[in-house]
């Protein structure tokens, strides 16, 4: 049974080796830079850095992304819907699929409706 599993665990011994190997090579033979407050500092394009690293974003940018997400899965849900409504003509069940996904496509226009009137895609607000 070992036999069996002795190539893995001798590729695994060579690349934490070598992983080893390389981390304690770099550490004895590289050099070890000053420390200041300058070079310490995040690079921002040229310019010196002002205020937080990590800005605070408005809840309406989440709530944007979370519409986006939600309306982008069922958008996904057509395609299957799309390629297959072909198959479906051809056998006669066109009339039913094509109500089932009118159906479907109504209640994302009554999310997408209500998302607008409660202001979630205005920015201004």
């Amino acid at each position: 049974m070992i036999q069996e599993y002795l190539p893995v665990l001798l590729q695994l011994a060579i690349a934490a080796g070598f992983a080893g190997v390389t981390l304690l090579l770099s550490v004895a033979l590289g050099k070890s830079a000053r420390r200041n407050a300058v070079k310490d500092s995040p690079y921002e394009c040229g310019m010196l850095p002002v205020g937080d690293s990590q800005p605070r974003f408005s809840v309406k940018f989440y709530l944007v992304a979370m519409l986006f997400v939600i309306f982008d899965i069922e958008v996904v849900f057509m395609y299957p819907w799309a390629v297959t409504f072909g198959d479906f003509l051809a056998r006669g069940q066109g009339a039913m699929v094509f109500w089932s996904m009118s159906g479907f496509v109504g209640i994302l226009l009554v999310a997408y409706l209500y998302a607008l009137k409660k202001g979630a895609l205005n920015w201004k607000s």
